[in-house]
């Protein structure tokens, strides 16, 4: 299994957000939404920066670019219906069979690759970072055991990727209005999109509890052909 170092992540990234927020105390109100995406971009580079200065396995490299190329094709494939994707569930086996930070990784390129298709903006650094989070916690020793154990973990997880994905984007939407921060229309938009969030959730529980298996075979006989550790 490729290596993580969660306690250096945390530091980094834990670093990072007392940056954004002391950012935050600096600018007036109407500048949330800017601040709200650097916060996002800044919670991405933790890892990036330990992946720009590990020495890499070039078959590690390409495994990440395979998984993330195999998760941007599940979301072109399903575009037409509206929340259901096996992308997030790709992203999910990744960070349980590969670890944390390889999860993270799959995870937001695979953001950033996928709205090479259907659009970037500055919502990309959210989906980059929520993506992301949910691949990374997928990860995490803890976490990692449990879902590897039962199906019904891996859909509840499934499903509470889903929610938090849908409310953590929903901040986004909220923001993008006028650059202001309101519950009343965060809570309202959280309502209207009951149904997506539902098909979302589903979708997600569905394919990790489809694909887990068999992708999990795959990758094991990869990791030892190749010996990638």
């Amino acid at each position: 299994m490729i290596k993580n170092n969660t306690k250096r992540f945390f530091f980094r990234a834990l670093l990072v957000l007392l940056l954004c927020m002391i950012g935050v105390s600096l600018f007036q109100a109407s500048q949330y939404q800017i601040i709200s995406m650097l916060l996002a971009i800044g919670a991405c580079f933790p890892i990036y920066y330990r992946y720009e200065k590990k020495q890499l396995n070039s078959k590690e490299l390409v495994l990440i670019a395979l998984l993330t190329a195999i998760a941007v094709l599940g979301r072109f494939l399903f575009y037409m219906i509206p929340a259901i994707t096996p992308m997030t569930a790709i992203i999910i086996i990744s960070g349980i069979c590969l670890g944390s930070e390889v999860g993270f990784l799959v995870g937001s390129l695979s953001a950033i690759t996928s709205n090479m298709l259907f659009g970037q903006g500055p919502w990309t650094p959210f989906q980059m970072f929520s993506w992301g989070l949910i691949g990374f916690l997928a990860g995490l020793p803890l976490i990692q055991k449990i879902l590897r154990k039962s199906y019904w973990f891996l859909a509840l997880y499934g499903i509470l990727a889903g929610l938090f994905f849908s409310f953590f984007m929903d901040v986004w939407t909220v923001f993008s209005i006028d650059r202001y921060f309101s519950w009343q229309r965060y809570l309202a938009l959280l309502v209207t999109a009951i149904p997506y969030t539902i098909s979302y959730c589903f979708a997600n529980a569905f394919f990790s509890c489809l694909l887990f298996r068999s992708i999990q075979k795959k990758l094991q006989r990869i990791l030892i052909k190749y010996d990638i550790k």
